[in-house]
C-alpha cells in the first residue's frame, strides 16, 4: 500500500558566483538530483501516485501506465515497485540510454513509440499511445501528468515552501524549466500566496509550446526541433495560463549544452539539459536592464544521464550542434563569463 504521509526530505542549495566583464552576481543552485531517484520528478511522481491511491487504492498487481521522457518514469517506477505494482512506461527515441536503463532496472516495461508528432517531438504519438494501451485495457490506471492538479499541488505543497524557507529574505526571482508546467504553477502558486514580491521565471526551449499560454499558428516540425529531453513539449501546459508566471525564456539547445559545458569545467558541477536552460535564462537577466539581485535555479537533474548526449562531442556532431556549442561557449567566454561555486551544498 502506498503511503501517503511519506516525508519528502529537503533538496540542498548551494551558492554560484556569476562573473561577466567584471560584474558578480551571487545565485542559489536548488539541488533536485539528491532526490532518491535523481530528479525533481521523484515529487511529482509521488503527488499522482497520492492522488491516483486516494481515488483508489493502489494494490499489489496493479498496473499504471504513463507517458514520460525519463525522470517521471524513473521516480514512478520505483515507487510502485516498493508496493508490488507494475508500471508501463510510454518512451521515444530522445529518452536517454541512461533513463532506458534505469526504469527497466526499477522493473518497468518499456513501450516505445517511433513516430514524431509533427511538433518538434513525440509527446502527442506517446498520449496516443497511453489511450491506446488503456482502451485495450480499461483496469490499468493513468495518472495524467499532463492534466492533473496533483501535479502542481505538490509543488505548492513542498518544492515552493522549500525555496522560499531557503532563498530567505532577500530571494526575488525563481527560475523554473517548464515541460507539464506543473512544477512552476505550483511553486507561482505559493509564492504568490506567500505575498512576497519573488518574481517566477518559466524556462522553455525553442520550438516548445509548453509554455505558450495563447494559441498561434501552428506548422510542422522535424522531430529534431528540440533535442533537450525533459523540457518543452507538444502542446501548451494545462496548469500554465497569462499571468501564471512573470516571465518566460526560450532557450536555444546550443546555448544550453553550452552552458552545461562552462560550468562543470569551471566548478565540476554536472546539470542536466533542462538545468542548463534554466541558468542560460538566468545568466541573460542577471547582465540585463531588470538583474534579479538574488535568485534561486531550480536544477531539475544532475548531469549522470547525459554524459553520452550533452557532454558528447561525438553526439553533438551527429545531432549537427558541435559547432554551434562551441561558437556558444567562445561567445560566452569573450563575454569574461565565469563560475565559481561559492559554497557547498546545504539542505534546508
Amino acid at each position: 500500500m502506498l503511503d501517503r504521509n511519506r516525508r519528502i526530505a529537503p533538496t540542498p542549495v548551494s551558492e554560484l558566483l556569476v562573473t561577466r566583464g567584471g560584474d558578480h552576481h551571487t545565485v542559489l543552485l536548488k539541488h533536485e538530483c539528491q532526490h532518491p531517484s535523481g530528479s525533481v520528478k521523484e515529487r511529482t511522481a509521488l503527488g499522482l501516485l497520492r492522488a491516483l491511491d486516494r481515488e483508489r487504492p493502489l494494490v499489489a498487481g496493479t498496473v499504471v501506465v504513463e507517458s514520460t521522457s525519463g525522470n517521471l518514469g524513473i521516480a514512478m517506477a520505483r515507487l510502485l515497485a516498493d508496493i508490488g505494482c507494475h508500471f508501463i512506461a510510454v518512451v521515444d527515441p530522445k529518452t536517454p540510454a541512461v533513463s532506458l536503463r534505469a526504469l527497466t532496472e526499477a522493473g518497468a516495461e518499456l513501450h516505445l513509440v517511433e513516430e514524431h508528432d509533427g511538433q518538434g517531438g513525440y509527446l502527442l504519438t506517446r498520449l496516443d499511445a497511453v489511450r491506446r494501451i488503456l482502451r485495450s485495457r480499461p483496469d490499468y490506471r493513468w495518472p495524467n501528468q499532463y492534466e492533473n492538479p496533483a501535479n502542481p499541488d505538490i509543488h505548492e505543497e513542498s518544492t515552493a515552501p522549500e525555496i522560499i524557507e531557503q532563498g530567505g529574505q532577500h530571494l526575488d526571482a525563481v527560475y523554473v524549466a517548464v515541460s507539464t508546467g506543473g512544477t512552476a504553477a505550483g511553486i507561482a502558486r505559493h509564492v504568490r500566496g506567500s505575498g512576497r514580491g519573488i518574481r517566477v521565471i518559466a524556462v522553455d526551449v525553442f520550438h516548445s509550446l509548453a509554455s505558450e499560454v495563447c494559441p498561434g499558428p501552428r506548422t510542422e516540425m522535424p522531430a529534431t526541433a528540440r533535442l533537450l529531453p525533459g523540457i518543452g513539449a507538444s502542446r501548451r501546459s494545462s496548469f500554465l495560463e497569462a499571468g501564471s508566471v512573470d516571465g518566460r525564456h526560450q532557450i536555444r539547445d546550443s546555448d544550453a549544452i553550452a552552458m552545461c559545458r562552462m560550468l562543470r569545467e569551471d566548478t565540476m558541477i554536472g546539470i542536466g539539459g533542462s538545468a542548463g536552460c534554466v541558468l542560460t535564462a538566468c545568466v541573460t537577466d542577471l547582465f540585463g536592464p531588470a538583474a534579479p539581485a538574488f535568485p534561486l535555479l531550480l536544477m531539475p537533474d544532475d548531469a549522470s544521464k547525459y554524459e553520452d548526449t550533452v557532454y558528447d562531442d561525438a553526439w553533438l556532431a551527429k545531432v549537427g550542434l558541435l559547432d554551434a556549442v562551441e561558437s556558444a561557449i567562445r561567445s560566452f567566454r569573450r563575454q569574461g563569463l565565469s563560475f565559481k561555486a561559492s559554497e557547498p551544498a546545504r539542505a534546508g
